[in-house]
């Protein structure tokens, strides 16, 4: 792996972007650094005092004040160290915290290609793992590498207050060890990236493989699973060893030099005490203060590996951060009025084609046929949807039905074609439309329901504090969900579980369309919503489905693989191999002997489309 400069640049624009809010607490734990530097500095001038004052027979009196003096700058040194870490990992939490939630941020806006591309597991990982590691970077950098630079120049200046013959090699060596070690700075930051990115690795993994437990189980994947675990955790020990290996390196430059220092202590005291220059006092000042040199070098090459670490997680952060959405986002057409009209929206679809990259593809996307030419999903497509009709929208496994109802909400764009929502009189270009305006008029239920660890306010509203309870009451009683209701200890307030724990698939399927009702779209879309459900539970959906898009005069798209599903339809379209294969009005097709809709009617749309 070649080695990776991290320019300082970038550490520095780092911490000036999370810390300059927090200016008065960064003004607070500099003047506690100072201070903390000050007593550091002043305390071994005391004990010089005492020990020429004892040298030479001096008073009691003046030993007892020197004491006194000694112990008291002490605690204040330990008083204000103590501040300063409180209020150093303060502003370290503080940091790090707003830079979580700028990533989690940025991440939530990347398109669907991106989050196919990257596990949950991973995910946290970089959001949280990588933040975390910075945390020591924020809060001790400050404290370490600026008040040790501070105090590495405060001994400087005192040894050359005593002595040129003193301050000159010390500072000399300083200089040196600095140099060398400045050096080594970056040696590490590649092998401390390897290692945060084997951590995703194994993070991603073990998510993936808990989520999917009850599969592992039943088909007897344990041992595999196992085999690939210990996999990802011996790569994970040697990036991290290896990365352990290159800091190792700096240890031993730093001791070395840490050595040479005491004798050049050793020698120029000597030789100053010899010559008559200095006192024994001021012999120990020179020996302190070179031990002290040893203490800020010490911290900041401790500080370094924190660097180093902190320069690992920041490449990876950074990358993050730049990497951009393909669905660019029109958020400031809004102040130009660019918005959709409120009531049912009208459709259109003008010769849209669409592939999934290879490296990204769904499962839909997988089962299209090998012979299409670069994996085009749809080819062409153009049909008009009138606002407030309901197209029932038909096709095999694959031929791109779920593909379509992607597109509507801008989870991909299309490759070519022009996709335009709207009134019957005025059309718009989704692509000229802010996604949150766009996704806001556009409801959807799937089978599969999401449903979020919060109270059952929260998971209808999502999390929307604006829509008041009397209209969520209204609503649950409307879907025939008031029993069920009923039986909820603290009401809305009660907390489902993780992904819907301890609710049937008809009651989360019910919840999902209160979820519709509240938001009140323009364009619904129902995606096999009622095909694996009880037929007692499938009438209550029916009669949802049929207040939220029939009495409403909503504009719906249902995808089905039942022809019951589609009965209330206004229209059909029939999809095959990502082309429109029949469209139409459906009573005119029923009626058609030579439709193909008439045929499934006839044979049975189960059979023929499974």
């Amino acid at each position: 792996m070649s080695q990776m400069k991290i320019p300082l640049k970038q550490y520095w624009n780092l911490l000036v972007n999370y810390l300059e809010p927090q200016w008065p607490m960064v003004t607070l734990l500099t003047m506690l650094l100072f201070s903390s530097i000050g007593t550091q500095l002043v305390n071994p001038q005391i004990m010089r005092s005492f020990i020429d004052t004892a040298q030479s027979g001096g008073a009691s009196e003046t030993l007892l004040r020197a004491a006194l003096a000694f112990i008291g700058v002490a605690l204040v040194q330990q008083i204000v160290s103590v501040l300063a870490t409180y209020v150093s990992e303060n502003v370290s939490l503080t940091a790090t915290n707003a830079l979580r939630a700028d990533l989690a941020d940025h991440c939530l806006r990347l398109d669907v290609s991106f989050h196919n591309a990257h596990t949950p597991g991973e995910m946290i990982e970089r959001i949280d793992g990588d933040v975390t590691a910075l945390s020591g970077f924020f809060s001790q950098f400050v404290i370490q590498i600026l008040g040790n630079v501070i105090l590495l120049v405060g001994v400087l200046v005192l040894l050359f207050r005593e002595s040129w013959w003193a301050g000159l090699p010390l500072t000399g060596f300083s200089l040196i060890t600095l140099f060398i070690l400045g050096r080594f700075r970056n040696i590490a930051v590649p092998h401390w990236t390897a290692g945060r990115q084997a951590s995703a690795e194994l993070f991603g993994f073990v998510e993936e493989r808990l989520s999917g437990i009850e599969d592992i189980r039943s088909s007897g994947a344990k041992a595999y699973v196992m085999r690939h675990f210990y996999r990802l955790m011996r790569t994970l020990m040697q990036k991290a060893l290896k990365a352990a290996l290159m800091w190792n390196i700096i240890i031993v430059v730093m001791y070395t030099s840490f050595a040479l220092g005491s004798a050049i202590a050793f020698a120029a005291g000597a030789y100053l005490f010899q010559a008559g220059t200095i006192t024994i006092g001021t012999v120990y000042i020179i020996f302190h203060y070179t031990t002290m040199l040893e203490r800020p070098i010490n911290g900041i090459v401790r500080q370094i590996e924190d660097l180093q670490q902190a320069g690992g997680s920041i490449t990876r952060i950074q990358e993050l951060f730049h990497t951009q959405s393909r669905i660019q986002d029109a958020s400031r057409q809004i102040e130009a009025g660019v918005v959709l009209p409120g009531g049912a929206l009208a459709v259109v679809f003008q010769d849209v084609s669409f592939s999934y990259e290879m490296d990204q593809r769904d499962d839909e996307s997988a089962q299209i046929s090998q012979s299409k030419e670069n994996g085009t999903v749809l080819h062409n497509l153009s049909f008009h949807l009138q606002s407030g009709m309901v197209l029932g929208l038909l096709g095999r496994t694959g031929s791109g039905k779920t593909s379509l109802t992607r597109l509507l909400f801008r989870l991909y764009d299309p490759d070519s074609g022009i996709i335009c929502l709207g009134n019957d009189a005025t059309m718009t270009d989704i692509s000229q439309l802010p996604l949150a305006h766009l996704r806001q008029r556009i409801g959807m239920v799937t089978q599969n329901v999401q449903l979020f660890h919060a109270t059952v306010r929260d998971n209808l509203t999502f999390f929307d504090r604006s829509i008041s309870d009397e209209h969520i009451l209204e609503v649950i009683q409307e879907l025939g969900l008031w029993e069920w209701y009923q039986s909820l200890p603290e009401g809305l307030d009660t907390k489902l579980g993780s992904g819907g724990g301890g609710l049937s698939a008809g009651e989360a399927q019910l919840l999902a369309f209160a979820r519709i009702f509240l938001k009140d779209p323009g364009l619904v879309i129902l995606d096999e919503a009622s095909s694996r459900l009880d037929p007692a539970t499938e009438r209550l959906i029916g009669r949802a489905v049929y207040r939220l898009v029939h009495a409403s005069r909503r504009t719906a798209i249902i995808i089905a693989h039942r022809l019951a599903t589609v009965q209330r339809a206004d229209a059909i379209m029939i999809l095959e191999n990502g082309c429109i294969s029949e469209y139409g009005m459906r009573p005119e097709l029923a009626g058609d002997p030579t439709s193909r809709f008439y045929g499934l009617v006839q044979t049975g749309l189960e059979e023929v489309l499974a």
